[in-house]
């Protein structure tokens, strides 16, 4: 991962020269005017900025079911410093260009962020579990960013979101892997944890405000629906891992497989079903 890596730095993607003082050190507060963003991009830039935002939470996970030792915990402090660039850099750019109101930014980071993250494994949750999800989640967010940056309507903003779905990207390999190669050792038990979370997926923002109303927006405008989640998240690692096709599961592998299949058979109808409605 680190000879993949490119350095980057969170102040060449801001641009500083279009940012004033607020009211507190003489300037003007915010104002809804002042935001060139439109009301989808502003909600999901506060969406992604939120998930960022729960940094410590994930990071808690991740070194409770890694482990702090050897490479592990190198992994653990790594992982954790490269996305924690990609909340300073966007809150940075909110901010700066007043793309939302920053007062009401700030008082739902504090709710998000006390209430917390709990892996929606719940006490199943282990090492399989979190690689398994944070596979899936890292390639979502992947696409979350990507899709934002489009209807940013700013090349600055797109390019930003750009550098953090390249992040995200590698995140992403790298779980891939190690799921991957857990599959290989033991296919039953990998794909048990595969499946549930799969069949039991959420979005690691799923706890913050309006959460839901931002979903529907984001949804409704193509930058993460059902279609996306299935076809350019779910699809592709499950490919990758040729779970569909690999012969060495037992009866109770199998068992499980064909309950994933349904599952995703559902998901496609759903799929279409919320496609015919838009």
């Amino acid at each position: 991962h680190i000879s993949m890596a490119r350095e980057w730095h969170p102040h060449d993607y801001v641009p500083w020269d279009e940012g004033r003082n607020f009211a507190a050190l003489g300037g003007q507060d915010y104002d809804p005017e002042q935001s060139k963003l439109s009301d989808v991009a502003q909600a999901a830039m506060i969406t992604n900025l939120l998930t960022e935002d729960n940094l410590p939470s994930y990071h808690r996970e991740i070194a409770e079911n890694f482990s702090q030792d050897g490479a592990w915990g190198t992994w653990v402090g790594r992982w954790t410093a490269e996305e924690n660039r990609h909340g300073i850099v966007m809150r940075d750019y909110l901010v700066v260009t007043r793309g939302v109101d920053p007062v009401a930014l700030e008082e739902a980071r504090m709710i998000h962020m006390t209430n917390g993250y709990v892996s929606p494994a719940g006490s199943q949750v282990g090492l399989l579990h979190s690689v398994a999800y944070v596979t899936f989640q890292e390639l979502a967010t992947r696409v979350s960013h990507r899709n934002t940056g489009k209807v940013c309507d700013d090349p600055i903003a797109d390019r930003m979101l750009q550098r953090i779905a390249a992040d995200e990207n590698l995140h992403m390999i790298f779980y891939r892997n190690i799921t991957g190669a857990a599959m290989d050792i033991s296919p039953d038990q990998t794909l048990q944890a595969v499946s549930d979370i799969v069949t039991n997926f959420v979005m690691p923002g799923a706890g913050m405000p309006n959460f839901r109303r931002n979903g529907v927006l984001m949804a409704k405008h193509g930058i993460y629906d059902l279609r996306q989640h299935l076809e350019d998240v779910v699809w592709p690692v499950l490919r990758k891992w040729s779970v569909f096709e690999r012969n060495d599961f037992t009866a109770r592998g199998e068992n499980k497989r064909e309950e994933l299949a349904a599952f995703l058979e559902d998901l496609e109808r759903q799929a279409t079903k919320f496609e015919e409605m838009r």
